[in-house]
């Protein structure tokens, strides 16, 4: 049955699209891969004290929070007459370059500064790389492949789960048997089969125009009117090129270069009224209180709590003396933590109303971060339970929580996003929880320096969750926000 459907999937899109798709998603579930080493770099080598190793990753990672900025150039100005493919070739190029110099250079990734400014590139080319491919794969199920839209989905989600898992292993074995720089220069060989596997995927040339779904009836009805003018403007001069070509070349030239001139400026005028359609019609779906209220909830529920899981690596790495081949299995655990969160939801609470459902998982998360004060503690210790029992129990039982709370946020941005521009909503739907992340971990490095945690320093440890604890329950406070009937069923 699986090779079935394979082969329906092959036949639909061929097996260059499906590759490229697969790889993409491969390689950002394989990031864990190279960043667990990252991890270790800033700790040890460079030894940055946690509050700064997370205001590090919280820069790093700040791309991913204007992802809708790449959909709308991607979608407004074509290069070469294409939207999608020179874009993935450019954001390829962007996440290997960094890591190539990382692992060649030992100034670069000795500095901080430096390595932070390469870190943020790398991430500025995967978060392209990915709104890019997702472009794609909303094209290409579009009209008579549409019944494939949820296999294509699945296929991109399984590749993703599956570069993970590998990742999460074969990052903590790298750890343990290789040099850093040497798991920086492993990691290109990904990102160089997806630039080489760019070339296999065809793409037509698209049109210059802008999208009419972003533009009202009436400026679309003007713009065509404009074209049309334009065209007998065009005709006409072509009329007097032809009687100028008569009194000489000079003449024709000169015509001719004006021509070039026009139309090149009618281009740069198309892309800019595509890029302002796009923006305006954007803002306007965004600003409507449907829309704008429960992403409101979902931007307050991460920047109200804290992020402290660097700080949390450091503990488990100097208190705990747990290595690097261990958190990688942790890492495992988690990724499977989360596929049963998927699986839970999906089952069994898909009928719950999500105001409900986004209430218990923030009882989850605060009893996930009782754990880790119970670990901080150590009085796991004392009713013999292991260190690495209550890592790898909280690690799958985070990532699950996690995976809860996040379910909803997917079901009400599907259903929000408005015709004509779901893709480009979405992506910025995603980008508010990316920056959310963000902040929270701003705020996490902010809270773990105020408390003076740092390497070799763990004594307020207790207190910083105490206060994680108490601030989980700050974006229930707000849950007004989130539609009171809404459920995770489709339609409701």
């Amino acid at each position: 049955m699986m090779i079935h459907w394979f082969k329906q999937l092959r036949s639909a899109f061929g097996v260059a699209f499906l590759w490229l798709v697969c790889l993409v998603y491969f390689t950002q579930g394989f990031r864990s891969f190279v960043w667990t080493a990252v991890s270790y770099q800033l700790k040890d080598r460079l030894q940055l004290s946690p509050s700064a190793s997370q205001f590090v990753f919280s820069v790093a990672f700040f791309p991913w929070s204007i992802k809708p900025l790449y959909g709308i150039i991607s979608d407004c100005i074509p290069i070469g007459g294409k939207k999608r493919t020179p874009y993935l070739v450019i954001s390829t190029v962007l996440s290997l370059v960094p890591w190539l110099l990382l692992g060649l250079d030992s100034t670069s990734r000795s500095s901080s500064l430096y390595l932070m400014i390469f870190l943020t590139v790398q991430n500025l080319g995967s978060a392209m790389a990915d709104v890019v491919v997702d472009a794609m794969i909303a094209e290409a199920v579009r009209l008579e492949k549409s019944s494939f839209a949820g296999d294509l989905q699945s296929v991109s989600w399984f590749s993703m789960a599956v570069g993970g898992i590998c990742g999460s292993l074969l990052g903590g074995y790298a750890l343990t048997n290789l040099k850093i720089e040497t798991i920086f220069l492993l990691f290109t060989v990904l990102p160089v089969l997806q630039l080489l596997s760019c070339t296999l995927v065809e793409e037509f040339p698209a049109n210059n125009e802008p999208l009419p779904e972003l533009l009202d009836s009436n400026e679309f009805e003007e713009k065509s009117k404009m074209s049309n003018d334009n065209y007998g403007d065009t005709n006409k001069s072509n009329i007097r090129r032809r009687k100028g070509q008569k009194k000489g070349k000079k003449g024709a030239s000169n015509g001719k270069s004006e021509t070039q001139k026009k139309q090149s400026k009618s281009l740069a005028s198309q892309w800019f009224q595509s890029l302002k359609a796009a923006t305006f019609g954007l803002g306007r779906a965004f600003k409507q209180p449907i829309i704008l209220r429960p992403m409101a909830w979902f931007f307050i529920a991460h920047i109200t709590v804290p992020n402290l899981s660097t700080v949390m690596f450091y503990y488990q790495t100097e208190v705990l003396q747990l290595d690097a081949s261990f958190l990688g299995t942790a890492r495992v655990v988690g990724w499977l933590g989360l596929m049963l969160g998927t699986f839970i939801y999906n089952r069994y609470l898909t009928n719950m109303t999500l105001r409900k459902s986004l209430l218990f998982a923030h009882i989850g998360l605060s009893i996930t971060i009782l754990l880790d004060m119970v670990l901080v503690s150590r009085a796991n210790v004392g009713y013999g339970v292991s260190d690495k029992t209550m890592v790898l129990f909280g690690s799958a039982l985070g990532d699950a929580i996690n995976q809860l709370k996040f379910m909803p946020f997917l079901i009400l941005s599907g259903r929000l996003c408005p015709p004509g521009i779901e893709g480009t909503l979405f992506a910025l739907f995603m980008s508010i929880n990316n920056l959310g992340n963000t902040v929270g971990s701003f705020m996490g490095a902010g809270l773990a320096s105020l408390l003076g945690i740092s390497s070799g320093s763990f004594e307020n440890m207790f207190m910083g969750l105490a206060i994680q604890v108490l601030c989980t329950y700050i974006p229930v406070m707000f849950l007004f926000l989130i539609p009171k009937e809404a459920t995770g069923v489709s339609g409701s």
